[in-house]
């Protein structure tokens, strides 16, 4: 699939529910959020309001008691485990706090890794390249620990795109770093989201980064709104 041919994330109607009896919760309440191929949208929100839930079902990591999630028109929620998780690899971008890298590589091999994992190597961007784009050229041979926390955070960005996912789901990418260091990051994420036509959810706290989105939308016990 080209990236002219992505229609983006489209969840209607998602409910989860969490534990049993009178301890279940309602995590997620009839949600419906549609992001397009090329949009940063930000999720805000007190914690324990459902945020990570939406993470969670967006990225075909858990599914829906009730409602439909589609990723480029195919219905992710239905696929069978084996799919959802081959689905996951090929098409879906995960950027954790403070980059989540693995200790033992360096930047270039942390992008290395995923194009050696992948079954669509033909379509992956070249890791040298990509780590240049996000201003880590001059680093691609420093393991995390020898990296500031912007410059994780830069490489775990270049790490989730480098297979050209077609969904980009974003955790709290500045809870770790300072005001200046948070708008370079989400500058990045903004510009990369454009550049790479993929559809992104941030979730976060951290209200300064907001104006670098394309829309924001505020969820409270499990539903959503415009924020």
């Amino acid at each position: 699939m080209t990236t002219s041919d992505r229609t983006g994330l489209a969840l209607s109607g998602v409910t989860v529910r969490l534990g049993d009896g009178d301890a279940m919760i309602t995590a997620l309440d009839e949600v419906d959020l549609s992001v397009a191929p090329g949009e940063l949208v930000a999720v805000v929100g007190p914690s324990g309001a459902g945020k990570s839930t939406l993470l969670a079902v967006a990225g075909a990591l858990t599914v829906p008691d009730a409602g439909t999630v589609t990723i480029d028109g195919h219905d992710v929620a239905g696929m069978s485990v084996q799919a959802r998780a081959a689905y996951r690899r090929d098409h879906i971008g995960f950027v954790f706090q403070s980059g989540n890298l693995l200790p033992a590589l360096t930047a270039l091999d942390q992008l290395r890794l995923v194009t050696n994992l992948s079954r669509r190597r033909a379509d992956d961007r070249d890791p040298a390249a990509l780590l240049a784009d996000v201003g880590m050229a001059h680093r691609a041979g420093r393991r995390p620990h020898q990296l500031s926390g912007g410059e994780r955070q830069r490489v775990g960005i270049a790490r989730a795109l480098v297979g050209r996912p077609s969904l980009l789901l974003v955790d709290e990418p500045t809870a770790a770093l300072d005001r200046a260091r948070s708008h370079e990051v989400v500058q990045l994420l903004a510009r990369e989201t454009k550049q790479s036509a993929v559809a992104t959810v941030m979730v976060t706290h951290d209200h300064d980064v907001l104006e670098h989105c394309d829309r924001v939308v505020e969820m409270i016990d499990g539903r959503l709104s415009t924020g």
